[in-house]
Formats: structure tokens, C-alpha cells, sequence
């Protein structure tokens, strides 16, 4: 592949969950390229079956200033953590749910046209309850919804659920489930 070198950063926001930077890159012909990225710790996200339903999220979006219905997820915010780790954490946080039963379906980046978020999807399967540990304003007023597969397909293809990270977790899901 042609060879892009990056020349230098400079730091043009600093947020609590993510920086932006102005890079310079030099592309294989010597042309220089400028580009805003936006760096993110990573995130993880979970589809939770419980008896052929999806239990999802629905919570406000300030981006979109709108409430979103999704499968449930977290940033990758504590240092040296694990993704399974912090799968399993973002679960009992969320949704009051715990697993042994923990399947990575797929590692992604959520929109490497201006960001490098990463985020690794996992379904987790034999779901128990527990008690949640919601975080954050948004979490305490979510609402907590159970779908059936059937229903969460038809609610992607109807655009009820337009979060990339759920459409990608519901098929993959779908598509795990009936490998087996």
C-alpha cells in the first residue's frame, strides 16, 4: 500500500471523553494532507439475549438530541482493562445483567473517516439478573427495553434503530445464533 507519513499532531481540543487533532501527513506523491481526528478511549458494546429477546437501551442522545434505541455499551475508560472485562462491567451497569457466557462477535471502527474510537461487539448469552449501577445522567433516565430477534430485524430495516453499533451487534448476533 502507498505509504501516508504522519508529521505532526497538534492537540486543538481536549474534552473529558475525547481530544481533537489537527495532523499532517505527507501522502506517497509529497502532497500535504491536513486532517482533523478526533482520538477516543474505544468502547465496547453487548447484544443480552434472554429467551430469544434482545434486552436494549433506549436513552437520550445529545448528539442527536433524541432518544435512541440501542443495544447496551460503554467507553473503554479504565486504564489496562480487558474489553471482555469491561463488557462484563457495562453490562451490570446498564441493564443489571451478568453473563459467564460472553461471545465476541466482532472488532470495529465506529467511523475511522475522522475518528480512531475502536470498539469490540460481544453477545452474551445465559444472562442473569443483578443489580444495575447506572452512571451518568443520560443512564439514570433510560429506559430499559426487551425486543424479539424478529422484531429488532424489522426495526432495522423500518430505521427504528439507526445506531450502527446495534445494527451491526443485532445481525451478527442473528447470524451467530443461527450457526449454531
Amino acid at each position: 500500500m502507498p505509504e501516508f507519513k504522519l508529521q505532526n499532531d497538534r492537540l486543538k481540543f481536549e474534552g473529558k471523553i475525547t481530544s481533537v487533532y489537527e495532523s499532517n501527513f505527507v501522502g506517497p506523491n509529497g502532497e500535504q494532507v491536513v486532517r482533523e481526528i478526533t482520538r477516543h478511549p474505544g468502547a465496547v458494546c453487548i447484544v443480552p439475549i434472554i429467551e430469544s429477546e434482545v434486552v436494549m437501551v433506549r436513552q437520550f442522545r445529545p448528539a442527536t438530541d433524541n432518544h435512541i434505541l440501542e443495544i447496551p455499551a460503554g467507553k473503554r475508560d479504565v486504564e489496562g482493562e480487558p474489553p471482555d472485562v469491561t463488557a462484563h462491567r457495562e453490562l451490570q451497569e446498564e441493564v443489571g445483567l451478568s453473563t459467564q457466557n460472553l461471545v465476541e462477535l466482532a472488532q470495529f471502527y465506529n467511523s475511522p473517516g475522522f475518528c480512531d474510537e475502536f470498539s469490540y461487539c460481544y453477545l452474551a448469552l445465559d444472562c442473569e439478573e443483578v443489580v444495575d449501577d447506572r452512571q451518568g445522567l443520560e443512564e439514570q433516565y433510560m429506559s430499559i427495553e426487551r425486543v424479539s430477534l424478529s422484531e429488532a430485524t424489522s426495526f432495522i430495516s423500518s430505521g427504528e434503530i439507526i445506531d450502527a453499533k446495534t445494527i451491526i451487534g443485532i445481525s451478527l448476533a442473528i447470524q451467530y445464533l443461527n450457526g449454531r
